[in-house]
C-alpha cells in the first residue's frame, strides 16, 4: 500500500492564534510537526497543506514540501482532500500540525488495521490514549471517545463520557489524538457530506462519521507527547524537549 501523510495547517486557530509558528526549542511548532513526521521513516510522502503563505514558506524555506489550499476549509479533512484528489495513493493519514512529538511507534500500530483479511473492512481510524488524570478527563480541551468491545468508536466528546454513576466500576477513559488514517475514497467522500448536529455542537469533526453510520476504527497507543491547543500547551511541550 502507498502511504502518505498530509499536515493541514492554518494560521488562525481559534483558541491559540498563530500557534503553528509559535517558537517551541528555537523551531516553530509546524516544522517540529513535519520533521518528525518525516523522521518516522513510515511514509512514503509528507506534505503540510495550508492556507497560509507563511506557514508554507516556513516548510519550504527549510527544505520540506507543502502545498496552498486552493480554497477556504471548515476542517483539516476537508483541506486534505482536496491535496489528495490527483494523488496516487491507497492510505492517507492526517497528521494535525500541532503534534510536534509524532512518533513511529503508534502510526505503524495505525497503518497495520488496514492490513489483511480484517484490514480490507477498515475504511479510517485514529489512535487514543488512556487518561489517568483527573483534570485532564474533565478538561473539555481534551477530546475523550468511548468504544465498543472491537475498539470501533461510540462517541466522541468534550464532556467525561463515560459518566461514573457506578462507584463501584472502574472506569476507562480514553483521549482522542488527532491522527486519522483514511482509505484515500473513503477520505474523498467524507468531503461530501455536510457537516452533522453533533460535529457542529461538539467542534468535533469525526463525529461526521459516526452521524453518518461510518465506523472508525480507534488504535490505542501510549502516550505520544503534547498537543499543542492552549499557551498553556507549549509551555508543557517546552518541558517536554
Amino acid at each position: 500500500m502507498k502511504k502518505v501523510a498530509l499536515i493541514p495547517a492554518r494560521y488562525g486557530a481559534t483558541r491559540f492564534p498563530g500557534k503553528m509558528m509559535a517558537q517551541l526549542g528555537g523551531k516553530s511548532v509546524i516544522l517540529r510537526t513535519y520533521e518528525s513526521t518525516v523522521n518516522t521513516g513510515v511514509f512514503d510522502e509528507v506534505m503540510v497543506v495550508t492556507d497560509s503563505e507563511v506557514i508554507y514558506n516556513e516548510i519550504v524555506s527549510h527544505g520540506g514540501k507543502a502545498v496552498m489550499s486552493k480554497k477556504e476549509h471548515e476542517c483539516g479533512t476537508d483541506r486534505i482532500a482536496e491535496a489528495v484528489v490527483d494523488m496516487d495513493v491507497d492510505i492517507v493519514v492526517n497528521v494535525q500540525g500541532d503534534e510536534p512529538f509524532t512518533q513511529k511507534e503508534p502510526l505503524e500500530k495505525l497503518l497495520r488495521v488496514f492490513e489483511g483479511e480484517a484490514g480490507k473492512q477498515v475504511q479510517v481510524a485514529s489512535l487514543m490514549q488512556e487518561l489517568h488524570d483527573e483534570a485532564s478527563i474533565a478538561d473539555p480541551n481534551y477530546v475523550k471517545v468511548a468504544v465498543d468491545k472491537q475498539f470501533n468508536a461510540l462517541f466522541f466528546s468534550r464532556s467525561v463520557i463515560p459518566y461514573p454513576r457506578n462507584k463501584d466500576i472502574r472506569s476507562i477513559y480514553y483521549e482522542h489524538i488527532g491522527i486519522y488514517a483514511f482509505r484515500k475514497q473513503t477520505l474523498l467522500e467524507f468531503t461530501q457530506l455536510a457537516p452533522t448536529p453533533l460535529e457542529l455542537a461538539e467542534k468535533i469533526e469525526c463525529l461526521r462519521y459516526l452521524e453518518n453510520g461510518i465506523p472508525m476504527k480507534m488504535v490505542v497507543t501510549s502516550y505520544m507527547g503534547v498537543e499543542i491547543d492552549t499557551p498553556e500547551d507549549l509551555e508543557k511541550a517546552a518541558k517536554y524537549l
